[in-house]
C-alpha cells in the first residue's frame, strides 16, 4: 500500500504519513466516515468529513441504497467504478456481501458496455496506459515508487474485448475488472495488482473519429512494430519486477496464442482467454459428464468456434481424455471443431496453422448426408456424428438454433450445451430456449449470467461457466507458491479442483458448479491445488505443503478497516 507500512496483519495498525485531503483521496487508505475521532485528530480530518462516525456496515448499506436506485447495469457499473477509485475497502466489502448481484456488474456482462463507454466515465488514474508513442518511456513509467509492491499484472491491448471486438483504450475496463476479482474472489491484496492497457491504436472507426475518445487516435500498429513494442514492454516489466505474474487478456486470436507461446517459458505468465476458459469449461464438462452417465472418453463434442479460446479448450479436453485412457489421435477424433467457414477439414477454407491439429481428414466425413454444397455446417455434424456435447465460443448470437438443438436431443438423452460467448448479447442461445427445445433434458452452462429457467413447475439453475471460478484462485496459488512458471499441469490441477466441488458430483440433478456466492472458498481450493502442483513440479521456492498452506492463510487480504497511526514523512 503506497505510503503506508507493509505489515499485512489484519490486527496491525496502518502506519502512514498521509493526512487531510491526501489521505482521503488515496483509495487504498480512505475510510470515509469510518475514521475514528482520534484518527480525525491525528490526521487533520475534522471539517473534511461530516461529524457522523460510521462503520463499514453503515457505508455498505448507504452504497447499496444508491446502487438500487440506478436503473441500468451500466449505471451501476459506473457507481462501482467510482467507489473503487475512492474507497477500495468498501468496494470489496460490498462485492463480498452481494457477490451474486454485483459480480455481473463489476465483471461480465456489464463490463462490456463499460469498455464501450469507458471514455465517458474515466475520471481518475487506475492502472497504466502504456501507449505506442511512449515506447521509449516505459521504464520511466514503471519506475514510480508507488508500484514497488506490485506482484501481478493483467494486460490487454483492447483488440478483442469479449465478443465486442476492438475497443482500443476502452479495453482498460477488462484488466481493471479482472484485477478487482483477483482481490474480491481470490483475496489478493489490491496494492499487489496493476492493470495495464497497451495502447497501440485502434481500427474501430467510430473511436478514431470520436472527439471524447481517451486513447491514441491512430490505426493499430501491427507486424514487427507491434512485436517490438510488446517485447519492450515485457523486458521492462522483467527488469522492474523479476518475479511478476503477468496475465494476458483479450488479445486478438492472431496474437493471443503466439504471445503466450513466445513468453510462457520466459516468465510466469498465462492467458486467461485460452487457459482459464479451457480450465473452467473442462471442469464443468467433467461435472456434466457425471450427470449424463456417459464417460468422457465416449463423449462426442462439437467446438463451435476455434479461435484461441476454442483451441485452448480442445487441448485441455484432449489431455483429460488421455488421462482416461484414450490415445491422443482417438481423443481428437471425439471433437469436431469449427471456424467461421464450417467444420475444419484438411484443405478447407480459412484453416489457420494453429487449427491444423483440429482438422478432420476428408475420409472422416466421406459419405455424410449434407444439407448443402460447400462447407459442412453444424447441423450436418449434429445429424451425422451423434453429438453429446456442444460448446460455443463463436460470438455468433443465435448460432445454436432450434433445429440444431432438437436434432441433437434426438441422439442423446442428456445433451450438454454450453453457449459461452460474452456478453449476453453474443450468446449462441438463451438457456430458456435450450431447455424448452430439449424438454428440460439439456445440461446447460453459459458464459454470461442467466436467471433460473422454469421447466415443468421446477426452477432449473443455469451454471455460469465463468473464468472467475479459475483465475483468482490460480493467481493466488501462483503468488503464494512463488512459482516461476505456469504449466499445463497447474491449469489441469485448477480444473480438477473446481470439478471436484461440483454439486452434480454427488447428485446428478444438482447444479454443475458451486454457487457464485461461494467464490472465495472455490478460489482457496483452486489455489491449494495449483500451489501443490507447482511444489510437486519443483518450480516453487516453497519447501512443502504445510509451509505453503501457512503462507496461503497469512497472505489472503480481507476488506476490513484497520486502525491508523501517523508517522513522519519518510518514517
Amino acid at each position: 500500500m503506497s505510503s503506508a507500512s507493509s505489515d499485512s496483519s489484519a490486527d496491525a495498525p496502518i502506519r502512514t504519513h498521509r493526512s487531510g485531503f491526501d489521505l482521503l483521496l488515496h483509495p487504498g487508505l480512505n475510510k470515509g466516515t469510518a475514521f475514528t475521532e482520534a484518527e480525525r485528530d491525528a490526521f487533520a480530518l475534522h471539517g473534511l468529513l461530516p461529524p457522523h462516525i460510521g462503520s463499514l456496515e453503515d457505508q455498505r448499506a448507504r452504497r447499496k441504497r444508491l446502487l438500487d436506485c440506478r436503473q441500468t447495469a451500466f449505471e451501476k457499473y459506473s457507481v462501482m467504478r467510482d467507489l473503487q477509485d475512492s474507497d477500495e475497502t468498501l468496494f470489496y466489502s460490498l462485492i463480498l456481501h452481494h457477490i451474486e448481484e454485483l459480480l455481473p456488474i463489476v465483471y461480465t456482462p456489464a463490463v462490456g458496455e463499460g469498455c464501450q463507454r469507458f471514455s465517458e466515465i474515466w475520471r481518475k488514474p487506475r492502472g497504466l496506459f502504456i501507449s505506442y508513442p511512449n515506447k521509449g518511456r516505459i521504464d520511466q513509467i514503471l519506475s514510480n515508487p508507488r508500484y514497488d509492491p506490485i506482484r501481478c499484472i493483467v494486460v490487454s491491448d483492447g483488440e478483442r474485448i469479449l465478443g465486442l471486438g476492438d475497443q482500443g483504450a476502452g479495453g482498460m475496463g477488462i484488466p481493471i475488472g479482472k484485477m478487482a476479482l483477483y482481490t474480491a474472489l481470490g483475496g489478493i491484496p489490491p496494492h499487489h495488482c496493476l492493470p495495464i492497457l497497451l495502447d497501440v491504436g485502434t481500427d474501430n472507426e467510430a473511436l478514431l473519429h470520436d472527439p471524447i475518445y481517451i486513447g491514441w487516435q491512430h490505426k493499430r500498429i501491427r507486424g514487427q512494430e507491434y512485436d517490438d513494442f510488446v517485447e519492450t514492454f515485457v523486458a521492462a516489466v522483467e527488469r522492474r519486477w523479476p518475479h511478476i505474474l503477468l496475465q494476458w487478456e483479450d488479445f486478438a486470436g492472431v496474437n493471443a496464442a503466439r504471445l503466450l507461446e513466445g513468453y510462457r517459458n520466459r516468465l510466469c505468465t498465462f492467458n486467461d482467454d485460452i487457459q482459464g476458459t479451457a480450465a473452467v469449461t473442462t471442469a464443468t464438462l467433467l461435472a456434466a459428464v457425471l450427470a449424463t452417465g456417459i464417460p468422457l472418453r465416449e463423449q462426442t463434442i462439437a467446438m463451435f468456434g476455434s479461435g484461441s479460446a476454442g483451441v485452448g479448450i480442445i487441448d485441455m479436453l484432449v489431455s483429460a481424455m488421455k488421462e482416461k485412457g484414450l490415445a491422443e489421435d482417438y481423443a481428437r477424433k471425439r471433437i469436431y471443431a469449427f471456424n467461421r467457414h464450417g467444420l475444419i477439414v484438411e484443405g478447407g477454407e480459412g484453416v489457420r496453422l494453429s487449427q491444423l491439429p483440429l482438422a478432420r481428414k476428408p475420409e472422416d466425413v466421406a459419405g455424410w448426408k449434407l444439407t448443402g454444397g460447400g462447407s459442412i455446417s453444424l447441423l450436418d455434424v449434429v445429424r451425422n456424428a451423434n453429438l453429446t456435447a456442444l460448446v460455443g465460443v463463436s460470438a455468433q448470437p443465435g448460432a445454436f438454433s432450434e433445429e440444431i438443438v432438437r436434432e441433437m436431443a434426438r441422439h442423446t438423452p442428456r445433451p450438454i450445451i454450453f453457449p459461452l460467448s460474452n456478453p449476453t448479447s453474443q450468446s449462441e442461445a438463451a438457456p430458456a430456449d435450450l431447455l424448452r427445445w430439449t424438454e428440460g433434458r439439456a445440461l446447460v452452462g453459459t458464459g454470461s449470467p442467466f436467471p433460473p429457467v422454469e421447466i415443468g413447475g421446477k426452477l432449473v439453475p443455469i451454471a455460469q461457466i465463468n473464468n472467475s471460478y479459475i483465475f483468482p484462485g490460480l493467481a493466488l496459488g501462483i503468488l503464494v507458491s512463488r512459482a516461476n512458471r505456469v504449466t499445463d499441469a497447474m491449469m489441469m490441477a485448477a480444473a480438477k479442483a473446481l470439478g471436484s466441488l461440483s454439486p452434480a458430483a454427488a447428485d446428478p440433478s444438482a447444479p454443475l458448479l458451486p454457487p457464485i456466492a461461494n467464490s472465495r472458498k472455490v478460489s482457496l481450493a483452486v489455489a491449494q491445488a495449483v500451489g501443490a502442483e507447482a511444489i510437486a513440479e519443483g518450480i516453487s521456492d516453497v519447501s512443502g505443503e504445510e509451509p505453503f498452506l501457512e503462507k496461503l492463510r497469512a497472505y489472503i487480504w480481507e476488506p476490513v478497516y484497520r486502525s491508523y497511526e501517523r508517522v513522519p514523512a519518510g518514517g
